[in-house]
């Protein structure tokens, strides 16, 4: 379903923050895949598959509330082999495919050894407080509300944006949803940064600067993520009974192979995981002096700017297109359809 009103047939004040992302990479690619519906080819797609595998692994995993470190282990590896075995991928050979078993059961292990006891057990004390609603997800939806500026003739427009997180759990006084990913390479700057004052906060405002040399849609993107999900994270507490709770944002990468160890003579994999909090990292602890919300009056400004650019229908990319054709356009999947990339590559010299 698009996710921008055409013919009064979607509201177009209902936004996801992955169209907010692809909107960030390039308007017109936006317009395609989620205005249109046209759909583009995934090459990761398979990586996808197999974190989906592993989430729902952990999250049933999790649901079991058993937080003593071999049972969870257990229940998630038990529930991986269940998937796994009905996971149809193609693989050039059975060794290929055992390996491959091997990398998700090595993740698993590092998942519960790394954070997944403490999370089982902040899960417990979080549903045991709450009133009502769901803690634990797959993908946990949650929604998050922004004011956008109207027009000359229109006043502002309230509009809604949905994200989602794989879990909440109770970290002393604080809620904190924690969202399952490929990877962590898109924060880029946020990966190595603590505080948003400082070159953080410099990069967000230089993307934005048409006279400056700086497109960074990916880091802006999760900027834009964090404020909705914090957003949306109140809300939900608002569900559970819990208002007046701090909200936290993590982020933990399941096929990230970067600190994978093979010993391909024993058939044994090995491997960590590393955690991105990016709570502190979007904080403008200014805005939180004044108001106490994990807040970023920044970041907030511009997305709702954005947001609103969005629900109106402003796709055209020309404002952006030397960067966008020098970093969306070569892996974009809509370039064979898209009138400023043809008339860029077909243009004559003179």
């Amino acid at each position: 379903m698009s996710e921008h009103a055409r013919d009064d047939e979607v509201d177009a004040t209902e936004l996801t923050v992955e169209g907010l992302k692809t909107y960030l990479h390039c308007p017109r690619r936006y317009e395609f895949a989620h205005d249109h519906g046209l759909a583009g080819s995934d090459d990761d797609t398979t990586i996808d598959d197999r974190v989906s595998l592993l989430r729902t692994a952990i999250c049933d995993g999790l649901r079991r509330g058993d937080f003593d470190r071999e049972a969870l282990e257990d229940a998630i590896k038990a529930r991986l082999k269940a998937l796994w075995d009905g996971h149809d991928e193609p693989f050039h050979s059975l060794a290929q495919r055992r390996h491959e078993r091997r990398v998700l059961e090595a993740t698993a292990t590092a998942y519960v050894d790394r954070v997944g006891v403490d999370h089982a057990a902040g899960i417990e004390r979080l549903a045991s407080e709450a009133t009502e609603g769901a803690v634990i997800g797959p993908g946990l939806s949650l929604s998050s509300t922004v004011s956008v500026p109207g027009t000359d003739e229109t006043d502002d427009t309230t509009v809604s944006i949905d994200s989602s997180v794989d879990y909440v759990y109770a970290d002393g006084s604080a809620v904190v949803g924690v969202q399952f990913v490929p990877t962590l390479r898109s924060l880029g700057l946020l990966r190595y940064r603590s505080e948003w004052e400082g070159a953080v906060a410099e990069q967000f405002t230089d993307h934005f600067d048409p006279d400056a040399d700086v497109f960074e849609p990916a880091f802006v993107g999760a900027l834009f993520e964090t404020a909705v999900v914090i957003d949306g994270l109140r809300n939900h507490c608002r569900r559970l009974g819990l208002e007046n709770r701090t909200c936290r944002y993590v982020r933990i990468p399941l096929a990230d192979r970067s600190q994978t160890a093979v010993n391909w003579a024993r058939k044994t994999v090995e491997t960590s995981l590393d955690v991105a909090d990016l709570t502190d990292v979007y904080i403008d602890h200014h805005t939180y002096g004044m108001t106490h919300e994990h807040r970023n009056r920044t970041v907030d400004d511009r997305l709702a700017t954005v947001a609103g650019r969005l629900a109106t229908g402003a796709f055209d990319p020309t404002d952006r297109w030397d960067s966008i054709s020098n970093h969306a356009c070569p892996d974009c999947s809509y370039t064979v359809c898209c009138q400023e990339y043809i008339a860029q590559e077909v243009q004559f010299d003179g």
